[in-house]
């Protein structure tokens, strides 16, 4: 078992980044705790695909030395697909952070419990 787990570091790695970013997702009631515990997700699902997509023994997909044979290279897409992910989740971070913030300055709180608690109150 353990030389599985040390055979694929990374996977290992990564699944127990999500996990770590899942709990902090669903224990902690403060906003920005929230949004670290999703960007912990986020590079977690990168650090696997980034493991996954890597084949050891062969070369970043460059055109060098006069090399053509597809064999000898790594396949570029996962290194696109996390580049692509990476460019979201700022976006989504930078979305959710300036949301927090006209929360804090509406309810003058971060706690999730009580900015709901301060709206159903408002809906009344």
């Amino acid at each position: 078992m353990l030389a599985h787990l040390a055979a694929n570091m990374e996977e290992t790695a990564s699944m127990i980044l999500f996990g770590i970013g899942f709990t902090t997702l669903l224990l902690h009631k403060n906003l920005i705790k929230k949004i670290i515990g999703l960007n912990i997700m986020d590079t977690a699902v990168y650090l696997f695909l980034a493991a996954k997509g890597y084949i050891y023994g062969r070369m970043v997909p460059i055109l060098t030395d006069g090399i053509t044979d597809p064999a000898a290279y790594t396949n570029p897409i996962p290194d696109g697909l996390v580049l692509t992910g990476i460019v979201v989740s700022v976006s989504v971070t930078a979305l959710m952070l300036s949301l927090t913030i006209r929360l804090y300055r509406r309810y003058g709180s971060l706690d999730l419990d009580e900015i709901v608690m301060q709206w159903r109150k408002e809906e009344r």
